[in-house]
């Protein structure tokens, strides 16, 4: 809890004597109307409060007679028959230490008074909870009737992310160990899963491994749906049917990452179903390997992402002409992006609560500056859609994505995933071992 607060403050800090913050706790999810499905905390409240149930409403508030306050589920003994104990209202001050806590019910109620002195209030700009977008409404417009006669009242709203952002994307100590945990547990995953691919039937196998050894070392799940792509679905980006079957001569990719301690993991291989790359599969893997290391050794302090994703793009637009995708020089299909064609997505993201975790990439025009403690994913790819009649037939269908997580420091880069077989000859070592 003392790291909650210490997050806390800095946020009153931010907020100065006339902001005021409110962070929804995610809505629960239903499957046909009445199935809940597993319920994962949103990621704002988690990291100033390490609350964890659903429904709750934080309230963050300097110039308020009691600057933190939690709206909560009350106790109610019939549903947590069917669903669980809830902590209610008495839980949210004594072991969550909020300075006043209150059922859920009575935040439109409370919610104008709470923030009757301030005149910014930071919340996002749509909850997907009905509620309590109507209690913010509701109570910037009694701030309006209530400013003629007082001067005071909220006079805007402003997305929570623009405060929070800065704070969460570097990471403080416990973030860092819980990130180093999630990678553990998926490389461990991995390791397993590469084991199991030549005695695989289908992609769900594969799936099937790794989700099973994230939950059997201590992960609360996935943190994001598994990709395990054979073939040609390797070229399908988002790819998650994973109900293929596997063929001897298919490459393998698998994208996937443990939630632990609330924090995820984002990890990507490329595997020969058969234990051996082909020439062209070979090809087409050193390639993206070579842009996987020079975007790593851009992940520096002081440099920033688009440093990071030039230096890559280098690598990967000369592969593509080495390889007889694109024509011409590696400075026009970069100035063009011409190599869109082939990687269609961007080459790195913030890694944390969230898998595509919060802080902005740009400040104005300018790319933020990497700094220690900030942690990112570089994923590389290279992927040519069966269908392309311009690409050489041999490598059609291929597709070949790298990626690990990288935690930014004052010296070299930190890749927590750096235990995961990544070279050719390892990764043939591993696969069906």
């Amino acid at each position: 809890m003392t790291v909650f607060a210490e997050r806390r403050s800095r946020v009153l800090s931010a907020l100065g004597a006339e902001g005021a913050l409110l962070v929804p706790a995610a809505p629960e999810l239903f499957i046909g109307g009445d199935t809940d499905v597993r319920y994962v905390p949103a990621a704002d409240l988690y990291y100033l409060t390490g609350y964890t149930e659903p429904e709750a409403v934080l309230v963050l508030c300097p110039s308020a007679e009691q600057a933190f306050t939690l709206f909560v589920r009350p106790r109610d003994p019939e549903r947590e028959r069917w669903t669980g104990v809830r902590g209610g209202v008495e839980s949210a001050r004594a072991a969550f230490g909020a300075d006043a806590a209150h059922p859920i019910g009575e935040l439109a109620q409370r919610l104008p008074v709470l923030i009757a002195g301030a005149s910014v209030l930071h919340a996002p700009l749509r909850s997907e909870r009905p509620e309590v977008d109507a209690a913010i409404g509701a109570a910037l417009s009694a701030a309006r009737r209530a400013s003629p006669r007082t001067g005071l009242g909220v006079r805007g709203i402003t997305d929570a992310g623009v405060l929070l952002g800065p704070l969460r994307v570097r990471k403080d100590a416990h973030e860092i160990e819980a990130l180093r945990a999630a990678a553990d547990i998926t490389v461990c995953a991995f390791e397993e899963a590469a084991r199991a691919v030549r005695g695989a039937s289908h992609e769900y196998v594969v799936e099937a491994t790794i989700e099973h050894a994230f939950r059997s070392r201590g992960a609360s799940g996935p943190a994001f749906p598994t990709i395990a792509a054979a073939g040609t679905n390797a070229t399908v980006l988002h790819y998650t049917a994973n109900d293929a079957p596997l063929a001897a001569g298919d490459l393998l990719l698998v994208d996937a990452g443990a939630r632990a301690r609330m924090y995820c993991a984002d990890i990507t291989r490329t595997f020969p179903v058969a234990g051996r790359f082909t020439t062209v599969q070979r090809a087409v893997y050193d390639i993206v390997l070579a842009t996987r290391d020079a975007a790593v050794a851009s992940a520096r302090a002081g440099r920033t992402i688009a440093d990071l994703e030039d230096a890559a793009l280098r690598v990967l637009a000369g592969g593509m002409v080495e390889l007889g995708l694109l024509n011409g020089t590696v400075e026009r299909i970069i100035e063009e992006r011409e190599y869109r064609r082939y990687l269609p997505h961007r080459l790195s993201h913030w890694l944390g609560l969230d898998v595509h975790d919060a802080g902005d990439y740009v400040r104005g025009s300018a790319p933020i500056p990497l700094e220690s403690g900030m942690v990112l994913t570089v994923e590389p790819g290279l992927y040519v859609p069966a269908a392309d009649t311009d690409a050489p037939a041999h490598l059609r269908g291929i597709g070949v994505r790298l990626e690990d997580d990288v935690l930014v420091t004052d010296g070299e880069p930190d890749v927590l995933s750096a235990r995961l077989a990544i070279r050719p000859e390892e990764v043939e070592a591993l696969v069906g071992r």
